[in-house]
């Protein structure tokens, strides 16, 4: 077929239909990473630390139940990704609309600009794709003097907020230096008298979850703090996908299995209703004999089709997904849960982990040529170090932990870690394993 379609003409016309009907590659989804601290940054991914789309492990199942026709969709759409490193011009203007002086400097693997030493204003952009950014400005309290009443924390409640108006016009000149002037803004959250300015960028023509910059700004229209993401979201492969209703059961589908919602329930008493009337519900709290907890039903009262943000292969993607608005209660508050809504059959089933060797997991890294941060959770009473094994296509990190010694009785806390790794050769497009559990790290 191939000699046949090229045997005409000078085969450019082949060659451009071989390309248009190529395959898109498999999309490795990572599965979703448990943190000791059970929290996730707001710039990089949903609250909470549970991944969109997945209901709270520690509850009952959740069922998600339509409550009208829902959309069929588009036929297909593509994943975006960002790719690269930051310049160090795209920072300083960022920090020039922030009102930060200096010139950006390299403390690791970030860009800095801006006092880390006290009082002042810091903004730290991540050299690596997607240049997470973050900024804060403090200020130097008053001191107390003996007898007399303190001023009050500007992060308690009961201040005087900006109004939603002017914390977007204070927000402006940041979301624009961050490329981000044309999302859509949602001012109504409240930080006792610190205004925040959540901004939801459009990729595509399709609304997005997980990808928001958000921007404090205080009581003075100051703007006093802010995160998000600095380098530009490229267009990947082209998937097809299916509509709400197909993605509705997968999520359902993966509740059940997750927390044996919807088998073999029995075992919670009810009353038997009389001749006529309908059925009591069942008790959402009720544990049956045999452990397993009824499941949850929520309402999906509307469904938009968009890009959520996913790990793929360690790095932070939108992947085109299902954006369900759920109720659990009539009157109740609405919340957002996500479904890829990629056709299976183009899914890479990521593997199952590896039983932990006892070496600390790996949580995040990141890669500045040929250093490599990475970060994990350990001890106080224990000194890490952290090895690479390197190879085409992979980085293999292991974390090692040694009990010091003399230490018999320690306190149990965990803190975030970090260790530097030096390579052989720069991480480039390699992805980073970690060696205790076999997944994907996710770039920090």
């Amino acid at each position: 077929a191939y000699w046949a379609s090229t045997a005409s003409g000078d085969g450019g016309g082949a060659d451009g239909a071989a390309a248009a009907t190529k395959p898109a590659p498999l999309l490795a989804l990572d599965a979703p990473a448990d943190s000791p601290g059970g929290t996730s940054s707001a710039s990089d991914s949903p609250p909470a630390g549970i991944a969109p789309g997945e209901p709270d492990p520690s509850g009952p199942p959740v069922i998600y139940r339509a409550a009208g026709e829902l959309p069929d969709g588009p036929d297909e759409a593509a994943v975006h990704q960002a790719k690269g490193t930051v310049a160090s011009a795209d920072v300083a203007r960022l920090a020039k609309a922030l009102g930060i002086p200096g010139t950006p400097r390299t403390e690791g693997t970030s860009w800095v600009v801006g006092d880390d030493d006290g009082p002042g204003a810091l903004l730290k952009v991540a050299k690596q794709a997607p240049g997470t950014w973050t900024f804060s400005r403090t200020t130097p309290s008053e001191p107390c003097e003996p007898g007399k009443m303190c001023a009050k924390d500007t992060a308690e409640p009961g201040g005087s907020p900006v109004s939603e108006k002017a914390a977007k016009a204070a927000a402006a000149p940041v979301l624009k230096a961050a490329g981000q002037d044309d999302a859509a803004l949602n001012a109504g959250q409240l930080l006792g008298d610190v205004r925040v300015v959540n901004a939801d960028p459009e990729v595509d023509g399709l609304p997005t979850y997980g990808w928001s910059t958000g921007i404090q700004v205080g009581p003075d229209g100051e703007v006093t703090g802010g995160s998000g993401h600095l380098k530009a979201l490229e267009k990947g492969a082209t998937y097809p996908a299916v509509g709400a209703d197909e993605a509705l059961k997968q999520l359902n589908e993966a509740s059940r299995a997750r927390g044996d919602g919807g088998r073999d329930i029995g075992g919670c008493a009810t009353p038997v209703p009389l001749e006529g009337e309908p059925k009591p519900p069942t008790d959402p709290q009720c544990v049956p004999s045999n452990g397993k907890r009824a499941p949850v039903v929520q309402t999906v009262e509307d469904a938009v089709f968009g890009l959520a943000l996913h790990y793929v292969d360690g790095r932070q993607t939108l992947v085109p997904s299902w954006l369900f608005t759920v109720r659990q209660a009539p009157g109740g508050p609405e919340n957002t849960v996500t479904q890829v809504a990629v056709d299976p059959e183009f899914i890479e089933t990521p593997d199952a982990p590896t039983t932990p060797s006892g070496d600390r997991k790996v949580t995040s890294y990141g890669a500045d040529g040929r250093t490599l941060e990475v970060t994990f959770w350990g001890g106080v009473c224990s000194t890490y170090t952290a090895s690479a094994k390197e190879s085409a296509g992979q980085v293999r990190i292991t974390v090692t932990e040694k009990p010091q010694e003399g230490k018999k009785a320690c306190i149990m806390i965990a803190k975030e870690l970090t260790r530097t790794v030096t390579l052989e050769k720069p991480l480039g497009d390699r992805t980073v394993i970690d060696a205790a559990s076999g997944a994907a790290v996710p770039r920090g």
